[in-house]
């Protein structure tokens, strides 16, 4: 069974930094694109900042020069490093995963579970 774990949450001051990172487990045979998402209440989910297992990244631009995401994949597990945090950022991120469970089989997307950050003085 995949899992998806984040961690790295929590409160932080304006202007303050967080590193949010997710690890995945399981059963998997290739992890492809993974990326952080957000999603404030009443809100759809957005995305923060994707990389591909080649290590190309994409970020929304509202978190460009201040979000920073990368990943170890040897042990599959995507960072996001936050700075100058705004509390309008106050809200749960999500990660992600673009993952094939068996050589042959289908790619699919997985998610975790959140994790809360909470920019507030």
């Amino acid at each position: 069974q995949v899992q998806l774990v984040e961690s790295g949450g929590g409160l932080v001051q304006p202007g303050g930094s967080l590193r949010l990172s997710c690890a995945v487990s399981g059963r998997i045979r290739s992890i492809y694109d993974m990326g952080w998402y957000r999603q404030a209440p009443g809100k759809q989910r957005e995305l923060v900042a994707r990389i591909t297992s080649g290590g190309f990244t994409n970020y929304a631009d509202s978190v460009k020069g201040r979000f920073t995401i990368s990943r170890d994949n040897a042990k599959n597990t995507v960072y996001l490093q936050m700075n100058s945090l705004k509390p309008e950022e106050t809200t749960v991120y999500y990660c992600n995963a673009d993952l094939r469970v068996v050589q042959g089989g289908p790619r699919a997307e997985y998610w975790g579970q959140g994790t809360q950050v909470t920019v507030s003085s």
